[in-house]
């Protein structure tokens, strides 16, 4: 295992189960579809960042930490399972979110005042910029701070989707599985960095396509680029990837990051009324969304196998009553 020499806690349910979408691909007459279902890793409804935390906190308490401040969105994901991995091992959390404090706590805040996170808003200013400013703080108060990047996206989060890759190509030599395309939603990186690592040191032959969230292909790419060198060398691997190593669909992008537009709607109705399956409004959704439009207009090929790999944010759905189709 690439990842077996570094530090690590158990938080996540694993493996995640690796499922076929049969009656979704006899709706759309192929290619045939599977879910990779990381919406099942636990941890306070599940999702990506479980596998993230698991390094992540490990790191933290070899550096004996006494609080974990991370920031995000008013619905992050990430921050609700930063919140549920600092419970889980005695930390403090303390939670940077962007804008003003909303009327009504729903979905993912509501879950993070209930795991005991304190929420410290950001208003105008970047979330980013406040954490820093108040692990410093924190510092000369004597506390022991340790800051989880946004979506725990760093060399050492990344590590869990390295992690990841390898255990379903476990699930595929076990069930004599091969996919020719893995298609993920792709924003703060360290999901798709992951596992194109792990890619190409395991000589994966498929595709990794990211359906970006937010931002534009190039910008995408760069973030990959480095994000995925880096997390190669904390791994002790020599490989250095460019932004040519990537496959990105900035097409989705639609009114912005969280916008809910008929795009996710239709997906997230889709996949409930076909499979049984939940997708968040913002990741998952939008990812989804692209893959059933690049479906459509012939984007692959019939006789090809194409894995979603399911980040997870079903708590996000309870924030959002929009995602629901015109009665």
């Amino acid at each position: 295992m690439l990842t077996n020499h570094l530090p690590r806690v158990t938080v996540a349910h694993l493996p995640t189960p690796l499922e076929p979408l049969p009656r979704l691909t006899a709706q759309i007459g192929g290619p045939e579809l599977w879910v990779k279902r990381d919406d099942q890793t636990g941890l306070a409804t599940g999702g990506n960042k479980a596998r993230k935390l698991e390094f992540l906190v490990a790191e933290a308490l070899q550096r004996e930490a006494d609080i974990l401040i991370t920031c995000g969105a008013q619905q992050s994901n990430h921050a609700r399972q930063t919140a549920a991995a600092g419970a889980r091992f005695g930390l403090d959390t303390m939670l940077v979110l962007r804008g003003e404090e909303p009327a009504r706590m729903e979905g993912n805040l509501l879950l993070d005042h209930l795991l005991g996170a304190q929420i410290i808003w950001a208003g105008v200013d970047p979330p980013h910029e406040v954490a820093s400013e108040i692990a410093q703080q924190l510092e000369a108060e004597g506390r022991r701070p340790y800051v989880v990047p946004y979506g725990g996206s760093n060399p050492v989060g990344a590590s869990g989707y390295v992690a990841a890759m390898e255990e379903l190509t476990a699930q595929c030599e076990k069930r004599g599985i091969t996919f020719d395309h893995i298609v993920l939603a792709s924003s703060s990186g360290g999901t798709q960095a992951g596992l194109v690592v792990a890619a190409r040191a395991t000589r994966f032959q498929g595709r990794v396509l990211g359906i970006s969230i937010d931002l534009r292909v190039d910008e995408l790419k760069a973030e990959l680029s480095q994000l995925a060198t880096a997390t190669a060398a904390h791994l002790g691997l020599e490989l250095a990837l460019s932004p040519a190593d990537f496959s990105v669909d900035d097409g989705y992008l639609g009114g912005g990051y969280g916008v809910v537009s008929d795009l996710e709607r239709s997906a997230i109705e889709t996949l409930a009324r076909s499979e049984g399956l939940l997708l968040d409004p913002v990741y998952t959704g939008r990812a989804f969304g692209g893959l059933l439009d690049l479906l459509r207009d012939g984007g692959f090929q019939k006789h090809e196998k194409i894995l979603f790999w399911h980040t997870g944010g079903t708590a996000a759905l309870f924030g959002k009553p929009e995602v629901l189709p015109p009665s």
